[in-house]
């Protein structure tokens, strides 16, 4: 079952019980998910609806962050709508497994103490392996923190 079934599905379950913020959050999913098969002009592999999920949640959690704390009615309207789009969202590496990952890629290129010059040759290794299932703010910082 394609992300844009399920996605449909659970827009009319929220309908159907009458859950409105609910309803609009996965109509706006629906649309980018559509609006990016027809860009593509065929179906989305399961990686590019994982694309679009993140890419409306990092956007939803740039406009939480940017909201005047004055301004509840959008803060709750965001946070509600993080959480819809988390349930749809690929699961993400915790930052153990990011470590894992990147002791991996220092082990296949060889670099045991990395300095700043390495970043560019670790990060262009490691991001292929991790994109899509590791928030990339996070897997920059801990490669930063590694370095000598």
């Amino acid at each position: 079952m394609s992300k844009i079934d399920e996605v449909r599905a659970a827009m009319v379950a929220a309908m159907k019980a009458g859950d409105k913020d609910r309803k609009e959050t996965l109509s706006l999913l629906l649309s980018a998910l559509k609006n990016k098969a027809i860009d593509k002009r065929s179906d989305l592999t399961s990686d590019e609806e994982n694309e679009v999920i993140l890419k409306e949640l990092k956007q939803t959690k740039e406009t939480l962050e940017l909201t005047p704390s004055d301004r509840t009615d959008i803060i709750e309207e965001c946070k509600s709508r993080i959480a819809v789009l988390e349930e749809f969202a690929p699961k993400m590496m915790s930052e153990d497994e990011i470590k894992a990952v990147v002791n991996e890629v220092l082990n296949v290129l060889g670099i045991d103490t990395p300095t700043a010059k390495d970043k560019g040759k670790i990060m262009k290794e490691l991001m292929p392996k991790v994109k899509g299932v590791a928030d990339g703010k996070l897997v920059n910082e801990i490669v930063g923190a590694i370095m000598h």
